[in-house]
């Protein structure tokens, strides 16, 4: 499974990018306006600068033909673009003619199997699948990541798109979306900070630091 950072934040892509384990990053408008950044191009071409994997950039546009334009200006930013686009009937629309130009794209806001299933067929790169938003209301997230794995693999020589486990709130989802075999978890940069971190791993490094310092002083 690889590892992507669902952030907007230039600060956080650069640390996080020096662990070697950051293969790729997702935005959206509003973590766009959260680092209160008014031109997304620019946001987006330097993230590109900093990962060399794909920096999925959603359009905004809610009509078919005005998403396929965006799209395609959205990925004339970088060769790294993949155009986010959101789950609806425009959405299918917009998402079957940029395959077909070659555009990579990123189904975004997916909360069924159905609706996974037709981002697919249609011709999306990725499909993200929002496990957090679904525990939110009560439903078992990480089981629809798992679901759309499952048939993805049995058509695997049809349908190519791979599965982003996103809306990530714990390092828990992380594990539990390896374990469903998703391709991909997008999480936000305080939850890889949680990944790398483990009390019994801090008391080791202190215990090694202090036995060093008590036999060199001997």
């Amino acid at each position: 499974m690889r590892i992507f950072l669902d952030t907007a934040n230039i600060d956080e892509i650069r640390q996080a990018a020096r662990l070697g384990v950051v293969s790729g990053v997702t935005t959206n408008p509003s973590l766009v306006a959260k680092e209160k950044k008014a031109d997304m191009k620019a946001v987006i071409q330097e993230i590109s600068s900093i990962v060399d994997g794909p920096i999925s950039a959603e359009v905004l546009s809610l009509e078919p033909e005005a998403m396929i334009r965006e799209a395609r200006n959205v990925s004339s930013w970088s060769p790294n673009v993949v155009v986010k686009i959101p789950m609806s009937a425009a959405g299918l629309e917009a998402i079957s003619v940029l395959s077909r130009e070659g555009i990579r794209t990123n189904l975004t806001l997916c909360f069924s199997v159905n609706q996974a299933i037709l981002g697919a067929v249609a011709g999306a790169t990725y499909v993200s699948s929002f496990v957090g938003r679904l525990d939110d209301i009560g439903h078992d997230g990480m089981q629809l990541v798992a679901e759309i794995v499952e048939i993805f693999d049995k058509y695997k020589d049809r349908l190519k798109t791979q599965v982003i486990a996103a809306s990530i709130r714990h390092p828990l989802h992380v594990t539990a979306a390896a374990k469903a075999g998703a391709h991909i978890a997008t999480i936000p940069y305080s939850v890889l900070m949680q990944m790398v971190k483990h009390p019994l791993t801090d008391i080791g490094i202190s215990r090694f630091a202090d036995d060093w310092r008590r036999i060199s002083k001997a």
